[in-house]
């Protein structure tokens, strides 16, 4: 048996087309996750495809393909879907999107997996070696993250990302953030790795820095904490992502420091309490952002704080007064994105019932492009905001600015800087909307 896994892209992200190279891309963990579930007894040839790194062909040898599906590449997904299929190839549909609306899914498949795909990948692929693919696979009610195989990294070409040095040790979130996918795709409930299965897999690949992509390594503190413990021996540099709750537990935060925490990712999300009670995630508070980025600094952690411009509170000085306070505060490297409802989410309900969500385009929700009618702006003066924020915030005067109290290696900053100031300044480039910003921004100069 062959089978072929793809993870398609959308325009944005695209091989050769796309913004992000090899500088700013790390290998993801899907595929490889998939690849290893695959039973022993199948004796299957398994070829992985990423299509951030290559072309997909045309035809493909294979008896079964399948494809891990995000809401922006949903309709890339399709097309593929549909290409192969014509060819008599059957498909597999499974990953975020597929999860929050499996019957938009559905009909461009032979069959789909909801949820997390330990328990029923494997058993999909029994039933297909047998002749008896069902059209459905659901997340077993029992699932747990413990006795799985680790991810076969072999699958993809190392050369071709930033780091393999990938990882991860937990799923999901306690939180229940109205726009994100999390909560409502696999629920609050955190799942876990064994701590040992974890290091063992740090050992075996012998890292020295590590990328963690759990999206709140911090939701368990306890479990946080007999992670963190079972890092410090290993003296490795690694990167992830937590809550600004990390730096109101002193003892948690002196934990990940020592054990080697050098950059972490936060959802800071708006300047506004207001916006941020809205829409849930009320324990953020603007007031105590600047607390946050010297709490972090002190402990030599640098900061990619996100924010998202479109909430019902936003006005059309939530731009410049955002850029403003990244640069004022010394943030290491400010993200800025358009608030997207993406389906299944309480946010795309809200704004669905209101007659709001501009059409379903799922190409277009990628956090770039404006999909529905914000409250109290045009369409264009969103999607125009958001990249003046990028190119105010990454201005070579604020980027200097910033950098100048950075809590990473100066060249290291420099160069992620860098980076992110090509990223900000070129989006434009690879819009397929409309809505394209001009030559001159209707706002003042950027160094302001």
């Amino acid at each position: 048996m062959k089978i072929v896994l793809i993870s398609p892209k959308g325009p944005l992200y695209r091989h050769r087309k796309g913004i992000f190279k090899k500088s700013l891309r790390y290998m993801p963990l899907t595929l490889p996750t998939l690849a290893a579930l695959v039973p022993a007894e199948l004796n299957a040839d398994v070829v992985c495809l990423d299509e951030g790194i290559q072309e997909i062909p045309q035809h493909l040898e294979a008896d079964l393909i399948g494809m891990t599906v995000i809401t922006g590449t949903a309709s890339r997904c399709y097309e593929l879907s549909a290409q192969f299929r014509r060819q008599g190839v059957p498909v597999v549909l499974g990953g975020p999107h597929v999860t929050l609306v499996p019957d938009d899914a559905q009909p461009h498949a032979d069959a789909i997996v909801t949820g997390y795909a330990e328990e029923s990948w494997p058993q999909l692929l029994r039933d297909f070696a047998t002749g008896e693919l069902k059209c459905r696979y659901e997340q077993a009610a029992a699932f747990t993250l413990s006795g799985y195989p680790l991810p076969d990294r072999s699958v993809l070409p190392k050369s071709r990302f930033l780091t393999h040095q990938v990882y991860e040790a937990t799923r999901a979130c306690i939180h229940n953030c109205h726009f994100c996918v999390v909560p409502h795709a696999w629920g609050r409930k955190p799942f876990q790795k064994p701590v040992a299965v974890v290091v063992d897999d740090l050992k075996r690949n012998r890292a020295r820095r590590a990328i963690f992509v759990d999206l709140n390594l911090i939701a368990d503190r306890d479990y946080a904490a007999s992670l963190f413990e079972a890092l410090i021996p290993l003296r490795l540099h690694w990167y992830g992502l937590a809550t600004t709750l990390l730096c109101q537990d002193r003892a948690l935060l002196a934990l990940a420091a020592r054990s080697g925490c050098r950059g972490l990712l936060m959802g800071f999300e708006s300047i506004s309490a207001t916006a941020l009670r809205r829409t849930g995630k009320s324990f953020n508070r603007p007031e105590a952002y600047r607390e946050v980025v010297e709490a972090l600094h002190r402990h030599r952690i640098s900061l990619q704080a996100c924010f998202v411009f479109g909430l019902d509170s936003d006005t059309e000085d939530v731009f410049k007064k955002t850029a403003q306070l990244c640069v004022d505060l010394a943030i290491d490297l400010p993200r800025f994105a358009v608030l997207t409802p993406f389906p299944g989410t309480r946010l795309f309900q809200d704004l669905d019932s209101d007659g709001r969500i501009l059409h379903r385009d799922w190409s277009q929700y990628d956090g770039q492009h404006v999909v529905f009618q914000p409250a109290n702006m045009s369409v264009q003066t969103l999607q125009q905001g958001t990249e003046f924020a990028w190119r105010m915030a990454y201005s070579i005067p604020n980027l200097a600015r910033r950098i100048r109290h950075t809590a990473a290696p100066f060249f290291t900053s420099l160069a992620t800087n860098l980076a992110y100031r090509h990223y900000g300044y070129h989006l434009n480039r690879y819009y397929t909307c409309d809505a394209m910003i001009p030559p001159e921004l209707p706002w003042p100069n950027l160094s302001a």
